[in-house]
């Protein structure tokens, strides 16, 4: 009941009331990025979701596209300007990700969004992480984020999908508060994930 009725409304209507709430919000960032990086003002990537369907994720830009001199981006820790780390390291970059949740593409709760490249690395195991809808945050985020491996991360993301209860998401929204405030696990991480030699079968 929670699964495929209660959560799905609850996630628009609070996603929607957030919206409004924090449109002041959206529109100052919309103007500071534009200024201090230009257009685009969003960075626009596709993501895998619900089923693996592949969907196009928005978030405000935190980089800048400099060049070197033979015309490649600069690596992305160079990019990086003052107002990208704090945008990072207040999640606010990911306020445009509300629109995915009205839109139903994503919850509020749930694993986050990866690359479609990354699907064919999944095992078994860790592709049962599409079996539910990919989240602003999830239980991975509150366990660690950036701090752990990425086979630690998808553990976390399996046990989810077969734990789901309101409790549970109720839960994972209030540590999520807690850490943002405090800023926890908002380091950049650069790895890609390239596939798991010996799957992690631990359960948390």
């Amino acid at each position: 009941m929670y699964r495929q009725f209660i959560k799905p409304f609850l996630d628009r209507f609070i996603a929607l009331v957030a919206l409004v709430i924090l449109s002041p919000v959206f529109a100052v960032i919309y103007i500071l990025v534009w200024r201090n990086m230009g257009r685009p003002v969003f960075f626009a990537q596709e993501r895998t979701g619900l089923g693996g369907k592949i969907f196009t994720m928005y978030k405000f830009r935190s980089m800048t596209n400099d060049q070197d001199s033979k015309g490649n981006l600069r690596s992305n820790h160079l990019r990086l300007i003052p107002l990208g780390i704090f945008l990072r390291k207040t999640s606010l970059d990911e306020l445009p990700e509300l629109i995915h949740v009205v839109r139903g593409e994503m919850s509020l709760v749930g694993p986050r969004p990866l690359l479609p490249e990354y699907t064919s690395y999944y095992s078994d195991r860790q592709a049962k992480r599409l079996n539910v809808l990919p989240g602003l945050t999830g239980w991975a985020q509150v366990n660690g984020r950036n701090n752990i491996t990425w086979e630690q991360k998808f553990e976390y993301d399996v046990w989810y999908s077969e734990n789901l209860s309101f409790v549970l998401d109720c839960k994972i929204i209030l540590l999520t508060i807690m850490k943002v405030w405090n800023r926890e696990g908002t380091d950049f991480q650069e790895s890609r994930f390239k596939g798991t030699v010996q799957e992690d079968e631990r359960r948390f």
